[in-house]
Order: structure tokens, then C-alpha cells, then sequence
């Protein structure tokens, strides 16, 4: 029976989940994957639990979140692929001293499609000293919204992930003021699954787990050209070039971890900001959430081979 494998929304970012599909590596595991899409973001960690789904890629936030509003809920990520916060913050002029502390005299528009961006960037806020409360911030608009305030002159500055980023850049509407990524670890997506499917299943998760580890060393050595053509049969919409920049900045900052090892720092900072952000009253223990065990076998594994 095939795994039913649920991407939980649409973004360059997950490049390897789906440089990992377009280049067969579950197949050559010997995984069968049956792909599917989440309804909403929101629904993605709920699907896994109602078994309409075997494994999910996303955020950790989702497993948190799941753990505070559904009894007895088993989710463990088990897989990390994005290690570092995939957002940035662009500004309508150049900015090359922008500090955080600039916002507050300037209109900003986060991200309202999901939460894990404006939770983390309040945090980012708290450690500098400044009251996210004190930002003039526009919550509840959609990024191609915000993306098109911007170029209008109604905002300063807006919280994109790519593509929005090199499309603005290309256009000479934008500029990178800010990345987040530069904060250091922050776990951001992972496999997760509930753990009785870990047991149930646990060969075949774990060919899965090989076949992602494969793909992050090849992204590790690829160029941006390469992992575009890769992942182009998802983005059709993207034009090449804008897909190739797009490629090229999230491999720069490193939010692709070279390995499927989850760990502690990034989780802990994921949490301390969710807790901070009163999006979860104390998130669920790294010990309880995460199971590194699959990953730490597949790598110990391709280290004796080497």
C-alpha cells in the first residue's frame, strides 16, 4: 500500500520534498508515495490524525498546535528538511543599515496566511529589545495583496517568502531589508507522522527519511539552475529566472539542513516563539514532539558506507 505523502501548501521553500519526488529517490527506496494536498494549511496535521493521510511535510507549529487541541494526539516529526526560517522582509527603497528597530516608525504588512512567520519575527522583535506591539503592522492581508500595496506606495515594507522576493528585486520594487534565516536555527518543516504509523510502517519511513537525506546532499553540491529544473514541474507559474533567484537565495542562506537530524536549538527557538506570540500556552516538549531516531540511523548508516 502506498504511503499517502500530503505537501501542506504550495512554496519554493519545501525544494526538497519535491526535488526528492522529481528525482524518484522514495522510488529507488523502494517507497511507494501517493501524493496529495492538504485542503487548507490548517488542515494538514488534522488530516494525519483523521488517517486521511499517512505522512505530512510542515511546520513543527502544526504538531504543536495539534497536541493543544486534540486529545490524545500521537504526531512526531521525524524528518527535518528546512532548518532556518524561509521569510524575508522587503522594503519599497533601499535600506542596506536597516535594523529591526526601524520598524517601528514604519508600515509593515506581515504574512496572514499562516502563522509560524509573524510568530517568529515578534520574537526577532523581543530580542532586540522592541514590543511587537508597537509596530504599525497590517495582519490580515494576503501576501499578493501586501505585494501589491508595496509597489503602489502604501506600505514600507512587507514579510515575503520567494518567489514574491526575487520578483519584486527584478522589478526594482523591492529590497531585502531583512532575512530571517540569518537568526541561526529554527526549525520550520519537517515530516510528521502519528507515532503509531513510526511503528506500523517504520521501514518504509525510513526509506522515505534516506531518500530525503539523499536529495539534501544533492542540494548541497547542486546549483541554483539544477534544483530549479528540478522543481519547475511544481511552479509552473514561476518564471525560470525568477525560480533559478529564488534557488539560489534559499541555498545562500542555508534553509535546507544537509541532513534529516531535527534539531534541539531550532525546535526550542520555533517554541520559545509560539509560546511568546500566545499562539500555543507552552508547546509540547522537543522529547515528546520529535523522534530523531530514523534520521540518525540513516545517516549513521551512510557514514559507515563512506
Amino acid at each position: 500500500m502506498a504511503i499517502r505523502l500530503q505537501e501542506s501548501l504550495r512554496a519554493i521553500f519545501y525544494a526538497p520534498f519535491y526535488a526528492t519526488l522529481a528525482r524518484n529517490a522514495f522510488a529507488a527506496e523502494g517507497v511507494e508515495v501517493h501524493f496529495v494536498s492538504a485542503p487548507t494549511p490548517g488542515d494538514a496535521a488534522r488530516t494525519i490524525m483523521d488517517g486521511a493521510a499517512d505522512v505530512c511535510w510542515g511546520g513543527p507549529m502544526r504538531v504543536m498546535q495539534t497536541y493543544e487541541q486534540i486529545p490524545g494526539c500521537d504526531l512526531i516529526c521525524f524528518g527535518e528538511a528546512v532548518t532556518r526560517d524561509p521569510f524575508l522582509l522587503i522594503g519599497r527603497t533601499p535600506r542596506p543599515a536597516f535594523t529591526l528597530a526601524d520598524l517601528a516608525a514604519l508600515r509593515l504588512a506581515t504574512v496572514a496566511e499562516v502563522p509560524t512567520p509573524w510568530m517568529c519575527l515578534q520574537q526577532d522583535l523581543r530580542d532586540a529589545g522592541i514590543d511587537p506591539a508597537q509596530v504599525n503592522r497590517i495582519a490580515d492581508h494576503r501576501i499578493n495583496e501586501n505585494v501589491a500595496a508595496l509597489r503602489r506606495g502604501e506600505l514600507d515594507v512587507v514579510q515575503v517568502l520567494e518567489p514574491f522576493a526575487a520578483s519584486l528585486e527584478a522589478d526594482g520594487a523591492g529590497h531585502v531589508w531583512y532575512a530571517a534565516a540569518t537568526r541561526g536555527a529554527t526549525s520550520y518543516t519537517t515530516f510528521y507522522a502519528r507515532r503509531a504509523t513510526l511503528a506500523t510502517r517504520h521501514g518504509e519511513l525510513t526509506g522515505m527519511v534516506r531518500a530525503l537525506y539523499r536529495t539534501q546532499r544533492w542540494l548541497a553540491g547542486a546549483s541554483a539552475e539544477a534544483i530549479a529544473d528540478a522543481i519547475a514541474r511544481y511552479f509552473h507559474d514561476v518564471p525560470r529566472p525568477i525560480l533559478v533567484a529564488s534557488c539560489a537565495r534559499y541555498q545562500a542562506l542555508g534553509i535546507w539542513g544537509h541532513d534529516p537530524h531535527l534539531p534541539r536549538d531550532g525546535y526550542e527557538r520555533l517554541r520559545t516563539s509560539l509560546v511568546s506570540g500566545g499562539f500555543v500556552p507552552e508547546g509540547m516538549p522537543y522529547d515528546i514532539a520529535v523522534d530523531n531516531s530514523l534520521a540518525d540511523a540513516v545517516i549513521a548508516e551512510t557514514q559507515r558506507r563512506e
